[in-house]
């Protein structure tokens, strides 16, 4: 969700849903500017043996922002977005997305395990994309 619905993040999900003691107690430990970063978010995930799902869910019941995506999508001050299409995108890394795609769109979970499998960072997957004008969707946080 953008800053623009700030206020608004908790009504994604159910009125009766409750936020995790662990999960904000990690988050109350990370927060700057009630904002959270991506790789903060990844941290309390694995501290917490939970998914970054859940950490998303936590983050919105609580209205704070998740800042600094590290696929580069947003979270980036003054432009909001980081990443920049890529100069030229090898075969292999085209090939890893296209069969990675659902929906004509790559999942950020996928993005992420294709950065993995060739050793590369996450953000140059998302230059790939750019370039390859192919959107990526959904945000492992619930962000998009």
């Amino acid at each position: 969700m953008t800053r623009k619905q700030a206020g608004e993040y908790k009504t994604k999900h159910p009125p009766d849903l409750r936020t995790s003691a662990a999960i904000v107690q990690a988050i109350k430990e990370k927060i700057k500017n009630n904002e959270l970063s991506c790789a903060h978010a990844e941290a309390i995930a694995r501290d917490t043996a939970t998914t970054l799902a859940e950490v998303g869910t936590n983050l919105d019941l609580l209205e704070i922002r998740i800042g600094k995506c590290q696929l580069g999508l947003f979270g980036y001050n003054p432009t909001s977005k980081a990443v920049e299409p890529a100069n030229i995108v090898s075969p292999e890394l085209t090939a890893a997305i296209r069969s990675a795609l659902s929906d004509e769109r790559l999942p950020c979970a996928a993005a992420w395990t294709i950065a993995a499998s060739l050793g590369i960072p996450r953000m140059a997957v998302a230059g790939a994309c750019e370039t390859m004008k192919i959107k990526i969707k959904p945000c492992q946080l619930g962000a998009f």
